[in-house]
Formats: structure tokens, C-alpha cells, sequence
């Protein structure tokens, strides 16, 4: 059942990009990055075939997915500023998440914003989720956006190898 999942998801992907081009790449990685788990690990290494076959160019690929990581990670962010601490306050404990976590939250990205969302970016599945918490703590929303595209094109530059 998981293989056909699995399957199926790459099927979806690689005819979106085929279909879209680097257009593709923006769009599924802003999904990946809206807290959607679509993986990146997908969907870079095929963008990264077609650059192989001549099809797509490397810099642009890598510019297509940091891009597309922005536009999600600005959904995510926004859903966390807006409605996240309520909901967190409301629901958290059957997360086990008090009132002091999310104090620490605060003082934590106030201190290490910048450098948390840049190296989470770079990190397998933590990467897709760490807007929300920057949009509950409230980071600061430009420098959120600068770190999260510096973050994000050396991962979607690395993912799609070349032979």
C-alpha cells in the first residue's frame, strides 16, 4: 500500500513537471513547503534529470524550487502569525505543548531566528515544517523570507545530482 502510494505521488509529480516545466518545480515545492508533506526529494532529482537530458538548466531549477519554498513557506507562515498561537494555546497540550514552550519559542526565534529557519531549510522534513512555528513566535516576516530562500537553494542545487 505505501510502494503504490509512493508511486502514484511520483507518477503526479513528474507529469506536473513534465507538463509545467520550471513553473512545475515553483508550484510542487510551494506545496512541500506549505506544511503539505510533498517531498522535495522527489521532486528536485527528477528536475535534476531533466537538467541531464538538456531539457532544464541547473541554476534555474535550483531558482524555480528556493522560489517555490518561498511562496509555501509564506502560506505556512501566515496560517502560524494569524491563527497558530490560538490554536496552539487552545489545542497544544494534546501535542504537549504548554504556555512555557511557547514562551521559549519566542525568545528562541528572537535569538536564533535567522539561523533556525536558514539550517532547517537544509534538513530533511523538519525543512518543510519550521514556518509555522516562525509565523506563531512571529519572526521577523522579511528576514523569515530572506533566510528561507538562502536556505533553500543550496537544498534544491544539491537534490538534483548530475552524472
Amino acid at each position: 500500500m505505501v510502494s503504490t502510494l509512493i508511486e502514484s505521488l511520483a507518477a503526479f509529480i513528474i507529469a506536473m513537471i513534465s507538463q509545467a516545466g520550471y513553473l512545475g518545480i515553483v508550484l510542487l515545492m510551494a506545496v512541500e513547503s506549505a506544511c503539505i508533506p510533498l517531498p522535495s526529494e522527489v521532486i528536485m532529482p527528477f528536475s535534476g534529470y531533466l537538467v541531464h537530458t538538456g531539457r532544464f538548466r541547473l541554476l534555474w531549477v535550483g531558482l524555480a524550487g528556493a522560489v517555490g519554498c518561498n511562496l509555501g513557506s509564506f502560506v505556512a507562515y501566515y496560517v502560524g502569525s494569524l491563527g497558530g498561537r490560538p490554536l496552539v494555546e487552545k489545542y497544544g497540550r494534546w501535542l504537549w505543548v504548554t504556555h512555557h514552550d511557547l514562551e521559549m519559542a519566542d525568545r528562541f526565534f528572537a535569538r536564533y531566528g535567522d539561523w533556525a529557519v536558514f539550517i532547517a531549510r537544509l534538513l530533511p522534513v523538519i525543512r518543510t515544517f519550521i514556518a509555522f512555528p516562525a509565523g506563531v513566535s512571529r519572526m521577523n516576516v522579511a528576514r523569515f523570507h530572506i533566510y528561507t530562500f538562502l536556505g533553500s537553494l543550496p537544498w534544491c542545487l544539491a537534490l538534483p545530482t548530475r552524472e
